[in-house]
């Protein structure tokens, strides 16, 4: 421990802490900007280039930013000097001074940082005009849309993608004026090896990176007479939209949710869970099958699409270990306009599959070409937890106080399995439920799987099935599941399983969720409601889910038959890594 004095207040911090850590400790309140502490992953984005942290340390002749700033013995700090606080003012006039002055129609208005900043620090006005950067738009993919002229240049999406997602997309391009994040070469986003996890948009602070807004897509197809709009909606959502509403992280709303979708004037409301349910039983039937005839194992699940396009950009050579289940959302749509449209009497063309999910990688895979049936795209528009609650927004809806309803039948049914979904292991767990009442002809009396659950980076458990031991691994973060994939490349694996999801404790803290700026309580009550959600449920099995008994009785057949697999599998590309 050293000895310092802070605004006059004497204390003892542990050697090695920051100024920032020690403001924290006795509440001081430092705004901060490019500071991000991302404690799952046990990384902090420590550039101190934006400067709106500093403060006064006696004896140094200039500010110094507490973010990176590290205490010693006897050091006297004032972060409510006059200086200290000019000089945070200072930082911001002279980023506001090279912003975009849009704020009202700027995709992150009343969300933005720096906007935040200049409110609590009373900036009204900018002393200076000069040279503002010129940059066009990137809108070259289907998920997010890059806007150079709004870069900070804090790096908190470079420590990200690079450092916790190890995709290695973005960096810094040009130097001084001229300088913001972006690819190599400021290459086009749809021509990079990026994954569209959509954490890089979670993280900046202002609108450089935000998600392309399909909402006006929605409401021209509602609006359609012609069409007839069914939605489906994400198990993630649920426990993460009332955030958008000034409710408690984790306020479970499912009811309101289907509440408020027929409010919007939705022909049909749905429930991705079901298809959730619907991915189990193929996944699930997949991995027995690869046991049992001495197939490719591990096998890994497929259900995150930047996970997919991370595997395919970066491990190009694995592409026979990934399930060729499609994912939840896209089993849906497939269902939708095959199923659905036969026993409502409906063309397949008049159908338009609308998702709510709580990921960015969600709008690209659904562009995806082999992701069609007939020509005919199995989901047509994705909207993210924030553009949906956006939208209830514009429509005047109160969502916290909306009663319950419960979803449309045919395709609404769900289990505890299906809910799980949406967290770190909860994929793994569904399946390990389904699979062991299969393997060994006995009814699972405790379904809950403890050991798979947690919000570790990588977990490892072993499950006894009958007279088998099967071995599961875990990971989220694409970072982590790099550590699982160059095991299996050096044949050093040892599971027969392995569920990877690309963002931080999964789909809960999906890149569309609403912004929880690292902190991971929300994301720790998030996963809380998930598994209160699977607890409440009168079945918790997959295959215990009648509209999906239904579903193969009348349409599908068997589980991994032949029809099922045209509607519900798929296969794998190896692109280019840039």
């Amino acid at each position: 421990m050293v000895n310092i004095e802070f605004n006059g207040t004497k204390m003892q911090v542990e050697k090695g802490s920051t100024i920032l850590e020690a403001a924290n400790k006795i509440g001081v309140h430092i705004p901060t900007l490019c500071h991000l502490n991302l404690e799952g992953f046990g990384i902090v984005n420590q550039v101190a280039s934006c400067r709106v942290c500093v403060v006064e340390v006696e004896g140094r002749p200039t500010l110094v930013p507490s973010c990176a700033e590290k205490v010693y013995e006897g050091m006297v700090i004032h972060s409510d000097s006059f200086r200290a606080m000019n000089g945070r003012r200072m930082a911001v006039k002279l980023l506001l001074s090279n912003h975009p002055k849009d704020c009202l129609s700027c995709p992150k208005n009343l969300e933005c940082e720096l906007q935040a900043l200049a409110q609590e620090l009373g900036i009204r006005e900018i002393p200076w005009e000069g040279e503002r950067l010129d940059y066009e738009k990137d809108n070259s993919s289907f998920s997010l849309v890059k806007d150079p002229n709004k870069c900070v240049m804090c790096r908190r999406c470079e420590t990200m993608c690079n450092e916790v997602q190890t995709c290695n997309i973005l960096s810094a391009v040009n130097r001084g004026f001229e300088s913001f994040v972006g690819p190599a070469f400021n290459m086009d986003m749809a021509d990079s090896s990026c994954t569209f996890c959509g954490q890089c948009v979670a993280v900046c602070p202002t609108a450089a990176l935000t998600e392309v807004d399909n909402t006006r897509h929605v409401w021209n197809a509602l609006a359609n007479p012609e069409k007839h709009v069914v939605v489906q909606i994400a198990p993630a959502v649920r426990v993460a939209i009332g955030e958008m509403f000034d409710m408690a992280p984790g306020s479970i709303t499912t009811g309101k949710i289907a509440t408020a979708l027929r409010r919007m004037g939705f022909d049909g409301v749905f429930d991705t869970d079901f298809s959730a349910d619907l991915t189990i039983m193929e996944e699930a039937t997949e991995l027995i099958h690869r046991i049992q005839h001495n197939g490719t194992l591990p096998m890994l699940t497929s259900c995150c699409p930047a996970w997919v396009k991370f595997f395919e950009h970066q491990f190009p050579d694995l592409l026979d270990i990934p399930s060729t289940c499609k994912s939840p959302q896209i089993m849906f749509g497939a269902i939708a306009k095959t199923y659905y449209a036969e026993k409502k009497n409906l063309d397949p063309q008049n159908i338009t599959v609308v998702s709510i999910m709580p990921c960015l990688a969600k709008k690209a895979e659904s562009k995806r070409p082999e992701l069609t049936k007939d020509e005919n795209s199995n989901v047509d528009i994705v909207i993210t937890t924030r553009e949906f609650g956006r939208m209830m927004k514009s429509a005047g809806i109160d969502f916290p106080n909306l009663e319950d309803s419960d979803f449309d039948k045919l395709m609404g049914e769900s289990t505890g399995a299906s809910v799980i979904f949406g967290t770190t292991g909860g994929v793994i767990e569904a399946a390990t439920r389904t699979a062991y009442e299969w393997i060994t002809g006995e009814e699972l009396e405790n379904v809950d799987f403890v050991q798979l659950r947690g919000l570790e980076g990588i977990r490892e458990a072993t499950v006894t099935i009958g007279d088998m031991d099967l071995h599961i691994g875990i990971a989220h973060g694409l970072g982590n599941a790099r550590k699982l994939l160059d095991e299996i490349r050096a044949g050093k694996s040892k599971f027969h399983a392995i569920e990877i999801m690309a963002c931080p404790g999964g789909c809960i803290g999906g890149g569309g969720q609403p912004y929880h700026h690292g902190d991971m309580n929300i994301i720790r009550e998030r996963q809380k409601a998930i598994y209160e959600e699977d607890k409440g449920k009168k079945r918790r099995k997959s295959h215990e889910n009648e509209e999906i008994i239904k579903l193969y009785e009348e349409f599908l057949g068997e589980p991994y038959g032949q029809k099922a697999h045209d509607l519900l599998h798929t296969h794998y590309e190896a692109r280019e890594k840039i």
